[in-house]
């Protein structure tokens, strides 16, 4: 279907901003436009609990934030990774979406502020997701959270690293993790497919803006291709934690995601797929811009309620 009437609204005003490409751009440049660019965006709900913390990543502290809804302890806990293409984002862009995903899961959430490319390259971003992991399994009961029900989540970018971040719990040990919520994830590089092909164009991320992303964090293309940062590759998808798989209509990346769903469903794992109808790439972050973006944060929250229950 085409994309729908206020996606199309939000689209338009994009671009009588006549913004440069992001391709064209050094990093720090598109950083800079895109923080300009917070300063207009709705802020996500309140919630009773933000608390900003250091926890240790693989090579060094990394800044992290905790929402709540509730004070109580013993709670569940999202480790949540923001999109960004493993170069841009940090806890402040993904601010609304985590307060959203606090309210609609009733879970604490932890995002984690991971390395970014080009300043620090393949596997920078995957070390420092599992070692953050490893690292909030052993203490976030320090926090109020509860070490036996914990998840990932993420979203672009960010649900590659909590994908990757599973399969590195699953082989190189780590704490149980009860799920994994991926919403329009990276999990291949393949250019080639029709998505990127069909929606290469006009949805805000583009084929080049996608290829550009790829070489700040993995130069060399050969490497794109190892499983730790295409997923859908690894060796073994068996005995993975149930799966949440959000893709949207026209996403370049729709195809990648909605083929990791078919893989871990054919290696015996519980998925909760869905495709996201006249939907574009950016959906999650845009609370309230988007009917379709709180209704898909609701949707994600309701899978990890469950899987945490």
């Amino acid at each position: 279907m085409a994309v729908d009437a206020q996606t199309r609204a939000l689209l338009d005003f994009l671009g009588t901003l006549n913004l440069p490409r992001p391709e064209t751009m050094k990093p720090d440049a598109v950083r800079t436009m895109l923080a300009a660019g917070r300063a207009t965006r709705p802020a996500g709900p309140a919630v009773k609990r933000v608390e900003t913390i250091s926890l240790e990543g693989a090579t060094g502290p990394l800044g992290a934030r905790i929402y709540a809804t509730s004070t109580k302890t013993s709670l569940p806990v999202i480790i949540y990774f923001h999109g960004g293409g493993w170069v841009l984002g940090d806890l402040d862009g993904d601010d609304p979406a985590c307060r959203q995903l606090a309210v609609s899961s009733k879970a604490m959430v932890v995002s984690v502020d991971y390395r970014h490319a080009p300043e620090h390259r393949f596997p920078a971003a995957t070390d420092d997701a599992y070692a953050a992991t490893i690292w909030l399994g052993e203490h976030i009961g320090d926090f109020g959270g509860d070490p036996s029900r914990m998840m990932v989540a993420g979203w672009s970018a960010g649900g590659n690293l909590a994908a990757v971040t599973t399969q590195r719990i699953r082989d190189e040990g780590g704490p149980a993790l009860r799920g994994q919520a991926l919403v329009t994830p990276v999990t291949d590089y393949d250019p080639t497919r029709t998505s990127h092909l069909d929606n290469g164009e006009g949805y805000v991320l583009t084929e080049p803006f996608m290829e550009w992303f790829w070489k700040q964090y993995i130069p060399h293309s050969r490497r794109r291709r190892n499983a730790l940062a295409s997923p859908l590759r690894a060796a073994n998808l068996r005995d993975l934690p149930p799966a949440l798989i959000l893709t949207a209509e026209h996403d370049p990346l729709r195809d990648e995601g909605e083929a990791y769903a078919a893989a871990l469903t054919a290696a015996g794992n519980e998925v909760t797929a869905r495709r996201w109808l006249g939907q574009i790439h950016t959906l999650w972050g845009n609370w309230g811009v988007l009917d379709a973006s709180k209704q898909a944060q609701e949707w994600v929250g309701g899978f990890c309620r469950r899987v945490l229950a």
